[in-house]
Formats: C-alpha cells, sequence, structure tokens
C-alpha cells in the first residue's frame, strides 16, 4: 500500500480550511476546526500558514464564556482574482464583455467593449489593462462562441477565431492560465448553478444566436458532457437541411426545432431543455409541438423552458468555471 504524503495530507487540509473560511468569513480557531473535523493543533500550524501568505487575516477578540478572549480570523476574498471575458452579440453588433471577480464572486470591475471578435492587439490590451490594475488575477476565463481541438479553435462562426491558438497565446503572453470554453456549455453551467439542481439529471440548453448556427451544451449528473475533442452538441451538422445564416421563416424554425428537440429526446432523455431563442414567442411554439407529439410518439418528453437570459447564464457560467480553476484539484489520492 501506497502512504498519502505528508504535503499531500496538507494540500488536502489547506483545501478543507479555505472551504470553510470561504463559507463563513470570520471564524475562531476552534469553530474552523469543529467545521473541518480537524485537530486544532492542526489548525493552529495552517492558519499560520494562510495568515503568513494573506489569504486570512487576524481580525479581532471576542469573549469567550468566560474564559480568555478568543482571536477571530477573517478570510481575504481579494486573495485570488479572475479575469472573467465572453464574447457575444448585442444588439447585432459583436461585443467583449470584460470582468474582474473576486473569490466571493464580487465584480469588482466590468466593462463592454464593441470590436471585432478576435481583434488580437485590441484584445491583449484589453487583458493588459486588468492586469495592471488587479495583480491578484491568477486566472482568465474565455469563453467563445466555438470550440477548440487540441489548443485550436476549430470549429467556430467568427471568421476571426478560426485557426487561433488562444489558451496558449494568451498563457504564453501574460504567463497566466486559461480557461477556454463554449459559449452554450458555460451558458448551461450557469444555468445549472443558479437553479441548484440535483446533480441527477439531465439538462441541455440549445442556444439559436441571431446571426450564427446554433449550439447544444449538455449537463449530466453535474457534469458537462463534452465528447470527442469538445465536439458534443454541435447540431449544425446534423443532416438536417437548413441553412441557419438565412432568414428563416417562422414555420421553418419551428418544425425545425421540433425535430431537433425530438432527436436530443430520443438519444439523451433530458429532463429539461433549454431554449435560448428570439425567433418566435413561447405561446407560438406550443400548439406546433403538440400536433409534433401526435406524429412523433416518444415514451417520455423533457420540459421545454424558454428563456431569454443566454447573456446572464453564460457569464455566470463563465465565472463558475473560472473560479473552479483557482481551487487545488487533486486528482487522485493514493490508498493509505
Amino acid at each position: 500500500m501506497k502512504k498519502i504524503s505528508t504535503h499531500l495530507i496538507k494540500e488536502i487540509n489547506l483545501s478543507n480550511v479555505r472551504r470553510v473560511m470561504k463559507d463563513i468569513e470570520v471564524g475562531t480557531k476552534p469553530q474552523i476546526a469543529e467545521l473541518t473535523q480537524l485537530s486544532v493543533v492542526t489548525i493552529n500550524s495552517l492558519i499560520r500558514d494562510l495568515v503568513e501568505q494573506g489569504e486570512i487575516a487576524e481580525d479581532k477578540m471576542i469573549p469567550s464564556n468566560g474564559g480568555r478572549p478568543a482571536l477571530t480570523y477573517r478570510y481575504n476574498y481579494d486573495f485570488s482574482m479572475a479575469l472573467v471575458i465572453y464574447m457575444n452579440v448585442k444588439q447585432g453588433k459583436d461585443t467583449i464583455s470584460a470582468s474582474v471577480i473576486n473569490l466571493r464572486e464580487d465584480i469588482l470591475e466590468k466593462q463592454e467593449y464593441h470590436m471585432p471578435i478576435f481583434e488580437r492587439t485590441s484584445f491583449y490590451e484589453m487583458i493588459a489593462y486588468y492586469l495592471d490594475r488587479y495583480p491578484a488575477i491568477k486566472v482568465i476565463g474565455v469563453g467563445i462562441p466555438g470550440q477548440a481541438i487540441d489548443g485550436q479553435i476549430i470549429v467556430s462562426s467568427h471568421p476571426n477565431l478560426q485557426g487561433v491558438r488562444m489558451s496558449e497565446d494568451i498563457q504564453s503572453h501574460f504567463g497566466i492560465p486559461v480557461v477556454l470554453e463554449n459559449d452554450i456549455n458555460a451558458a448551461i453551467t450557469g444555468y445549472y448553478v443558479k437553479q441548484d439542481s440535483p446533480q441527477e439529471q439531465c439538462i441541455v440548453g440549445m442556444y439559436f444566436p441571431e446571426k450564427y448556427c446554433p449550439g447544444m451544451g449538455i449537463h449530466l449528473n453535474g457534469q458537462l458532457i463534452k465528447g470527442k475533442h469538445g465536439m458534443a452538441g454541435e447540431i449544425k451538422f446534423l443532416p438536417i437541411d437548413i441553412d441557419w445564416e438565412s432568414n428563416l421563416s417562422k414555420d421553418t424554425f419551428i418544425e425545425t426545432l421540433c425535430q431537433l428537440v425530438q432527436t436530443t429526446n430520443a438519444i439523451l432523455a433530458p429532463q429539461q431543455i433549454i431554449m435560448y431563442q428570439s425567433y418566435i414567442e413561447e405561446e407560438e411554439w406550443h400548439p406546433y409541438w403538440e400536433t409534433y407529439q401526435v406524429k412523433r410518439l416518444m415514451p417520455s418528453y423533457p420540459e421545454l423552458i424558454f428563456l431569454d437570459s443566454f447573456l446572464q447564464d453564460f457569464e455566470v457560467g463563465m465565472k463558475w468555471l473560472t473560479l473552479k480553476a483557482l481551487e487545488p484539484f487533486l486528482s487522485h489520492i493514493p490508498n493509505i
């Protein structure tokens, strides 16, 4: 049997203390020991290390039931920050949104830029601006309308993104880790996080942007399902005879949407399908869908939810995915 190294044990314990302190913000050593189920002796050592590196700060003394006052410790949510960037179309314009967030997900600064996606010089100047203002930024998250294979963006409706090795380029240029994610994958993650959905669920998101081809994100049992090279959900490649970049009639869109829902349901049987689209009103959809179900019987059907919150869910998902990258990841713990 392999022994867990002393260093690994310490990292596990530090992760537990960080998790507890993020939740409670302020606590005494005995409180932290109780919540982490670690000994006070161990907590003394871990707290000392976290105070030295600035992640936790001594706060104030509080009465202790007639005994000696106890010193409280406060978590420093600004110890690490993330720069979250996501690309989208807003009011017909290619838009890049950038936010700086801390470990409590407070937005410290947020701006929007109307620029072609992707113009390298302006993009890097924008990143440099935030890194100069916030030296505590330790990770950059970038949400894109596309998908990368082995680091290179291969599938995207935006010509300026085609062939770009965005993660490698940004990390090489600025020396900071990068989390690169597809827009609908991030959005369905954001929806999942906001709903606090049970893990034992399959939730599918379909996104139909105004100017570009659709995409689909799959959230199964608390995890994104990406498939080979991250290509799961590229529904624009389905054998459906439709030009997504043309002006679709309402009837064509609804008929195609019915087919997509049926296909998705037959393969994944999700509990919910989230529709992010602006082609039709929800009440226009129901009569078509009821008629379609009579012609195409299936043993069960998903709950269909029409939302106009794509950008909000996209932002929430990118924040969550980027902040997750700041958490120490212990991929394998040997048996004792």
